[in-house]
């Protein structure tokens, strides 16, 4: 998501670099290129003209117009711009009941469903006890899409078979909650092609008759400028809580999630990516405006490393490698731990690498994903005996497992290779691990103290 306008605000920055100074001149040609890239990225007119505006006058001080390096003033004002369009400031759930309830709204196609497993799994992860509630009673199986993902994430799932009543659906689910000590319940709603009256009607029934926490509306990012409607009518008939913006990864513009903030005054609180059930990512506005303006974020990497790494699993690994017994069973572990991440693409996004375009994340995201397929195929070829103790390979034992995994052997070579080269590395993954523990501000303190060691990245 917004690649097309991080590529072009950056290239407008990078021209500003030139400039000794920010004069009234170069200040307007600027302005004007953002302009055309805002639009070009499918953010509505009155938002571009109000960031416009707002951009212009901090610009007109005279620290600014003062400012050895316009380039960097220029990203400053910008970054604070975009920030405070995106929200400002992370928004958090108002879980305060027992049990809290959260509402799904949305048409359909918009990954309702699939959002709310997301949801029901970040909540789990936190330590909360979610309970899906199927109350889409119109869509094929829809139902059994939600028991299907609930049962594939141990989250607890409820629906009233044959029920055609929402109100009735919704009290007994409150009431098999109290009974399973269930602390959060998601009502997965219905979804419909277009906003209409009926549609309307039964959610503003649920609304009266329950205390709802929570009014999250789930829109597709690829949606473009409709989006603001979508979410408009939501808002003024229901009262929206919040927006859930899915398929980031998708070929959008992105020009919805700067629009939706600034027509409703509702905060974008997740995020979501792909089909793939992963809890949803938190929303902070700040980070977004630094990825959009080329600076990644390195503390949602860290964030991500943490949740990757932090389980009974991971104790075991750093055992081995501490015992110098890391293996090539260890290696697969950890393999799969790394896609806890998400995709290649999506944490290339998140490192400070100038000039990387779409095309190019795209492009090493795939041949990252098909090395890792060609990995796991390699280490299932081999036996228990060899995946637990790599020394003992030998010529024979390398044809046979290249043989087994429909490799060249120089393949297989070249990943022994990079194999012992990760055993090396891994020495000094408990140091690493030990300089995020701890409270949040000597996590940060230690993470820009290895940033500023190792030349701005942390690893």
């Amino acid at each position: 998501m917004f690649d097309n306008l991080s590529e072009r605000l950056q290239e407008i920055i990078h021209k500003t670099s030139s400039n000794s100074t920010l004069t009234e001149e170069n200040m307007s040609d600027a302005l004007r290129e953002i302009r055309r890239a805002l639009i070009a990225s499918d953010v509505s007119l009155n938002v571009v003209k109000s960031f416009i505006s707002n951009i212009k006058e901090k610009a007109q001080g005279a620290d600014v117009l003062r400012s050895v390096k316009p380039s960097e003033m220029l990203i400053k004002i910008v970054s604070d711009e975009l920030t405070d369009l995106l929200g400002k400031e992370k928004s958090p759930l108002k879980l305060d009941s027992n049990p809290s309830i959260i509402m799904m709204l949305g048409l359909q196609g918009s990954g309702k469903t699939t959002a709310s497993a997301k949801l029901a799994l970040r909540l789990k992860s936190e330590g909360k006890k979610p309970l899906l509630v199927a109350m889409d009673i119109y869509r094929p199986a829809a139902i059994q899409q939600l028991k299907t993902l609930a049962d594939s994430n141990q989250v607890d799932f409820f629906s009233l078979d044959n029920s055609k009543d929402v109100t009735e659906i919704a009290k007994k689910a409150l009431e098999y909650a109290k009974n399973n000590n269930n602390t959060v319940l998601i009502f997965d709603t219905a979804g419909r092609l277009q906003i209409d009256t009926d549609m309307m009607a039964e959610l503003l029934i649920i609304d009266k008759l329950y205390p709802l926490n929570e009014k999250l509306l789930v829109v597709d990012s690829m949606t473009g400028q409709e989006a603001i409607d979508i979410a408009k009518n939501f808002d003024e008939q229901l009262n929206i809580t919040g927006v859930i913006l899915t398929k980031l990864d998708g070929d959008t513009r992105g020009g919805c999630a700067l629009s939706i903030v600034y027509s409703t005054g509702k905060p974008i609180k997740f995020t979501g990516t792909g089909e793939k059930i992963a809890p949803l990512d938190e929303f902070y506005p700040d980070r977004m405006a630094s990825r959009i303006l080329g600076m990644g974020d390195i503390v949602s990497l860290v964030e991500k490393a943490q949740n990757a790494f932090n389980d009974k699993q991971t104790k075991e690994l750093e055992l081995n490698i501490l015992k110098n017994k890391f293996s090539f069973d260890d290696f697969l572990k950890f393999q799969k731990q790394m896609k806890m991440f998400g995709s290649i693409e999506n944490i290339l996004g998140l490192l400070p690498i100038p000039g990387l375009n779409r095309d190019v994340k795209q492009k090493i995201s795939y041949e990252g994903e098909k090395q890792f397929k060609k990995i796991e195929v390699i280490i299932s070829s081999m036996t228990p005996k060899e995946r637990s103790n790599p020394d003992i390979l030998n010529a024979s034992r390398k044809k046979r497992i290249a043989k087994g995994a429909g490799v060249d052997i120089n393949e297989l070579n070249a990943f022994i290779v990079q194999f012992e080269t990760m055993r090396k590395m891994m020495k000094g993954f408990g140091e690493l691990k030990n300089n995020f523990k701890g409270s949040k501000a000597k996590q940060k303190a230690n993470l820009m103290a290895r940033m500023k060691n190792n030349g701005g990245f942390p690893f």
